[in-house]
């Protein structure tokens, strides 16, 4: 070939290399796009596949659009049907042999033969009817006046406010105030709707301001108690810790409720989920128990050494997370079995009152439990690499904590004291997002501490068997409800 023929060859190959160059880099472009799309992808429908019965979600989320519906529960010993169950006693009205008012009621009118009814002669009570009612309300203005007198020595004595009344001319009585209280507190009804119910049963018509103000008095009122219910979860064996987001606030931003309790006692902090907010909770002074969502604050040093029950209702939707995610694997159905299974041991030797499950069934399902955890992790493997910018297959870190807090997982089972789930918790901070759904975001941060002072307070009350609206009433009367000492063990 000729000189001008070899620099024409070379310049069409370098032509056509410069056009194979750009080609293949827009294939790597398109081949990262549809990577980086494939990945968006599977985040959505990772996403879209949440529901309550396989993440944390709410179960009121499950009726979202496109949400799959959770997989219904496995039951044991059949379906139970809903309502009254066969051999459980009634329960009716019961009849009352001193009844607090006797109504005699006659025949009225005229007999056929033209005679009056009244001056018939009584032949006794051929039927009985009782019926439980209650008066209609009407608030009464009750004035009290306070007299001076004078002793035959000369000295003079004053009559002293009868309690509950204050200086002011005119007040509202303690039962109205307690009524305001309850109706804000314990029924989240808002200020304005108190206002009209309690105008509505009573006729009497607070104003708004105070009525809300009602809410610091009770709050005040209640402090000591609630430093003593404090006091006691301390020295509980077992307490229930959780947590929950509430809008609270200027807009945008959002705190959380964390709650401390038991089957005697309930106590609120209003926060957030920071460590600076844990260590004004109460975990760093517990001595027992802590049963708990695994949220990662739980377990830091700076709150002391504690024992801890991992929540298993959190444990068994991740697991049915698993079970979705790896539709062929069998540690996942096998764990939650095994998990369900001393659940259930657990359950019927408490009823039955032993101390402690059967030795022989908690062996086997331990067993189990423990060779599914093994099996997970042989086929889920680690992936290598710093925890901050490696993101671990799905399940991974699941399968380490069951492995490496066996016993913090398995307590409840060696522990009848200890219950397998943070159920406690969760229906203590329950009343946050009922008042949440009917007021919204709540203004003052303030007023919302006083609120769920209040409410720690009628609830341990409610837990012990008193009266909640008489516990309001003592409490604003300055003799506020204490729980008793805890019975020795």
């Amino acid at each position: 070939m000729s000189r001008e023929e070899l620099i024409a060859l070379t310049r069409a190959l370098l032509a056509e290399n410069a056009r194979l160059t750009e080609r293949v880099a827009m294939l790597e472009r398109l081949e990262k796009e549809n990577a980086e799309l494939r990945e968006r992808v599977a985040r959505l429908e990772r996403l879209i596949s949440r529901n309550s019965g396989n993440s944390g979600m709410p179960s009121s989320g499950d009726d979202q659009l496109g949400k799959p519906q959770p997989k219904d529960k496995p039951a044991r010993g059949g379906r139970r049907r809903p309502g009254k169950q066969p051999g459980a006693p009634g329960t009716t009205l019961a009849w009352s042999d001193t009844p607090d008012d006797t109504v005699d009621h006659f025949p009225a009118g005229t007999c056929e033969c033209g005679a009056d009814l009244a001056e018939a002669t009584d032949l006794g009570v051929t039927a009985r009817h009782q019926q439980v009612e209650v008066p209609l309300m009407t608030a009464a203005t009750i004035q009290h006046n306070l007299h001076t007198v004078t002793c035959g020595c000369g000295k003079v004595h004053a009559a002293s406010r009868p309690q509950g009344v204050p200086a002011a001319p005119v007040s509202l009585g303690i039962n109205l105030q307690a009524w305001c209280v309850y109706l804000m507190v314990a029924h989240a009804i808002p200020v304005h709707r108190c206002v009209e119910l309690i105008a509505s049963l009573t006729g009497a018509e607070p104003s708004p301001g105070f009525v809300h103000g009602m809410l610091a008095r009770a709050a005040t009122a209640v402090e000591q108690a609630n430093l003593r219910i404090r006091t006691l979860l301390t020295l509980a064996h077992v307490v229930c810790c959780d947590e929950t987001p509430i809008r609270v606030g200027a807009k945008k931003t959002k705190k959380y409720l964390l709650v401390a309790c038991t089957q005697l006692y309930t106590w609120y902090l209003l926060g957030d989920r920071t460590l600076d907010t844990f260590k004004k909770f109460i975990i760093a002074d517990l001595t027992g128990v802590i049963v708990h969502d695994r949220y990662q604050n739980y377990d830091s040093p700076e709150l002391g050494e504690h024992q801890h029950q991992l929540c298993c209702s959190h444990l068994l939707r991740d697991l049915e997370d698993c079970a979705e995610t790896y539709p062929g694997a069998v540690w996942p159905v096998q764990i939650q079995t095994a998990l369900r299974g001393l659940i259930h041991a657990a359950n019927l030797a408490r009823r039955a009152g032993r101390d402690q499950v059967a030795p022989g069934t908690k062996a086997m399902w331990i067993n189990s439990f423990r060779h599914g955890v093994r099996i997970g992790l042989s086929e889920v493997r680690r992936i290598p690499g710093p925890a901050k910018t490696i993101t671990q297959p799905i399940g991974r870190v699941l399968l380490e904590v069951l492995r490496d807090r066996e016993d913090d997982v398995l307590r409840f089972a060696h522990d009848l004291q200890v219950p397998p789930t943070n159920n406690q918790g969760e229906r203590d901070v329950r009343p946050a997002k009922t008042q949440q759904k009917i007021s919204g975001r709540l203004r003052s941060v303030r007023t919302t501490e006083h609120r769920y002072a209040i409410r720690g307070y009628i609830s341990t009350a409610a837990k012990h068997g008193s009266d909640v609206m008489t516990a309001i009433r003592d409490a604003l009367l300055g003799r506020a409800w204490m729980p008793p000492d805890p019975a020795p063990a």
